[in-house]
Parts: C-alpha cells; sequence; structure tokens
C-alpha cells in the first residue's frame, strides 16, 4: 500500500503562513499534480512530506503509516521509502550512470540487474551505464534521475518541478517517459509545479494551492471545465469572465444567453467561458440570415501553430473584447465582421458586490501555457 494521506497541514515561518490546513489524498498507483503560483506552499508541502520540514499541526502518512505529526514524530527521510526527483536531476557528475542510479540500493546490488531495469523503466539501453552526467542531454539527465528514484522500489516519488530549463519538445517526451515509468512500476507519485499545461497532461488529479490553502483538487477535466472560482479558471488556462444574470438554469451575457452547468440561485453572476468555446465566423454586414449569433469586429490575432488566439470588439458592447481560439486556417483579417456562438454549457460564480454597488473585481492575472 503506497497511499499518501496529508491531514491538517499548516507551517508557518514568524508570522508569515505559507500552509492552512492543507488536507491531500494521493490514492496508491497514482500521480497527483500539485499546482500553484510561485509562493503558494508547493515546495514546502513537498518538503514537510519528505522529512526536511517540521511541520506545525496536521499529519502525514504513506502507506498507512504515520511519519510525521505535530506531537513530535518525525521518522527520518532515508526511513519513510521516498523517491525523489529534483529539478535540475541532481545527478553525481564524478560517478556514472550505472552508479547514479545504483547509489540508493545494498552495495551488493549497485551494479546488478535492477540498475538495468529502472534504466530500461526511463527509456534508456545499458549503453548508458558508463557515461558521466555531463556526456548527457538535459533530459537524459532528468530520466536518470527518475531511474535513480524509482532503483529502490520506493512507495513514493516526489518530483520537484523537473521538467524545468527544458526546450518543448524534449519536456514533452520527458513527461511521457515519466507518466509511462511510474505506471510502470505502480508507484505513488507527487508532482510539484507551477505550470498547467504539465499538470493537465500528467495528474491523474490536479491540487492547486493559492496562499497556502488547497482551493481544488480533482480531476485534470474538472478543474480545467469546472474550476471552483474565477481565480482558478484564470490561473488554469485562459478564461474569459463577463458580468452575467442568472435565470432557470441559464445566464445572459454579453455573448448572449448562454446555458449553464451550475444549479445556483438566480441573480447576479460572473460567467466564465474557454476561447474554445467561441465559434466565430465571418458574416458580411448585410448577411442578415446569420445575425443568430453576436457580432463583433476582429482586432487582432496571434498564431500559436497549432491554433491562433482571435481578440475581437463586440459591437454591442463597446470597450468589451474578448478572445476565441481556432484551429482553423482561414483566419479572418482585423477589420473583419464576424460573428459569435458559444458552444457547451458555461460555469457562473456568484458575483459579490461591495458596499458602493460596484462588483468586485478577480485579482488574479490571466496565464496561458503552450507548451
Amino acid at each position: 500500500m503506497a497511499e499518501l494521506r496529508c491531514e491538517g497541514l499548516s507551517k508557518s515561518y514568524g508570522k508569515r503562513t505559507v500552509l492552512r490546513g492543507v488536507d491531500l489524498i494521493v490514492a496508491q498507483g497514482t500521480l497527483t499534480a500539485i499546482l500553484g503560483a510561485s509562493g503558494s506552499g508547493k515546495t514546502t508541502l513537498l518538503r514537510i512530506v519528505m522529512g526536511l520540514v517540521v511541520l506545525d499541526a496536521g499529519t502525514v502518512a504513506v502507506g498507512g503509516t504515520v511519519v510525521a505529526d505535530a506531537k513530535g514524530l518525525d521518522v527520518p527521510t532515508e526511513k519513510r521509502s521516498l523517491g525523489y526527483v529534483a529539478q535540475e536531476g541532481a545527478l553525481f557528475p564524478h560517478l556514472t550512470v550505472e552508479e547514479n542510479v545504483g547509489f540508493g540500493l545494498p552495495r551488493a546490488k549497485r551494479r546488478g540487474s535492477r540498475v538495468s531495469e529502472a534504466l530500461a523503466l526511463v527509456g534508456l539501453d545499458d549503453s548508458y551505464g558508463k557515461r558521466r552526467p555531463q556526456e548527457l542531454s538535459g533530459g537524459e539527465q532528468r530520466r536518470v534521475g527518475l531511474a535513480r528514484a524509482l532503483a529502490p522500489r520506493p512507495r513514493l516519488v516526489l518530483l520537484d518541478e523537473p521538467f524545468s530549463g527544458l526546450d518543448a519538445a524534449l519536456r514533452v517526451d520527458t513527461r511521457e517517459a515519466v507518466v509511462k515509468a511510474l505506471a510502470a512500476e505502480g508507484t505513488t507519485g507527487v508532482l510539484v509545479t507551477h505550470d498547467q499545461a504539465e499538470a493537465l497532461s500528467m495528474g491523474t488529479e490536479v491540487a492547486l494551492l493559492r496562499d497556502g490553502l488547497l482551493v481544488q483538487s480533482a480531476t485534470p477535466t474538472e478543474v480545467y471545465r469546472r474550476p471552483v472560482d474565477a481565480g482558478v479558471a484564470r490561473f488554469v488556462g485562459e478564461a474569459i469572465l463577463l458580468a452575467g444574470e442568472a435565470r432557470t438554469g441559464r445566464v445572459s451575457c454579453a455573448l448572449g444567453e448562454l446555458d449553464t452547468a451550475d444549479s445556483g440561485a438566480d441573480g447576479p453572476v460572473e460567467v466564465m467561458i474557454r476561447p474554445e468555446q467561441i465559434e466565430l465566423a465571418r458574416v458580411d454586414a448585410g448577411d442578415a440570415a446569420r445575425d443568430n449569433g453576436v457580432r463583433a469586429r476582429v482586432v487582432d490575432h496571434t498564431y500559436y501553430g497549432p491554433d491562433t488566439v482571435i481578440q475581437v470588439a463586440l459591437t454591442a458592447e463597446p470597450g468589451t473584447v474578448v478572445k476565441a481560439r481556432t484551429f482553423a486556417h482561414d483566419i479572418p483579417a482585423p477589420g473583419e465582421l464576424v460573428v459569435l456562438r458559444v458552444h457547451k454549457p458555461v460555469v457562473s460564480y456568484p458575483r459579490l458586490t461591495h458596499a458602493n454597488g460596484r462588483a468586485a473585481t478577480e485579482a488574479t492575472p490571466p496565464s496561458r501555457s503552450y507548451t
């Protein structure tokens, strides 16, 4: 059994609170991606699980055994059956690949079949065994670091931003190798990252930390399609947020009257729409037959290769500019008139107002990743 269970984890440094009552369960044989901005508490959480930071409150259990609590229990790191993959691989430069991978094994097994098995798990053959770390590419070094972590067959592997610094293509290949290796061994994994695409593509679940609080933990699909609040929506991908009014299962906003995935109370809401939910089509100024959508004029577009993000200004809402993502090759030019239609139910959140009656605004900046 290799379940990780963290209950009520809290940690402060002086007056600065880093973690606030975090509850996290990582099921056996799954990979949970802990996602958050810098300063959200990700690294502190990882270091508490590793035994490098003493918690102020809560408990940590690995495989059903409590390894740390606020009463003074603190099992040494080397006795927690953990594997660890650091940001830069952290290989010993004076050792060969074979010696690095076998470092955590009993001396008699450091040159045995387990080293070859661990290398094979990460897609490297025995020819790499005699090389030094400086003879490897960045991606190969990360794979060797993972092989070293897996070699002793730990119950839990912790990955701390393991793909930082790699170019986009190599990062994707290395991610796939990591996921396959963990699955092949049935090893439970925790990935700490600030990269949204990385978390969504690798995690069985995504746990999002914000200011020391675990604000949402769910499948990648749930976190992306039904973020718990506007801050999560903006952090996990790109989000359009518009003021709206909810009435009997539908919402009205600047993009029309839309179906909503929520069943909350009627009243003021903030409507969240992903750019890929917006279908965009050209329309001539006199084309009344295609008027059953929201008209807009193209302002600009940004090409990303697989897709293009088009900025459009709504003609009926001066000053309102939204983004639509399209995979089409024929892109309307700036100045062209288009019609917009929103597909799939949208998500909405109760819209708070200040005492002066003005709508509260979301302070979290938008973020996107195409890696």
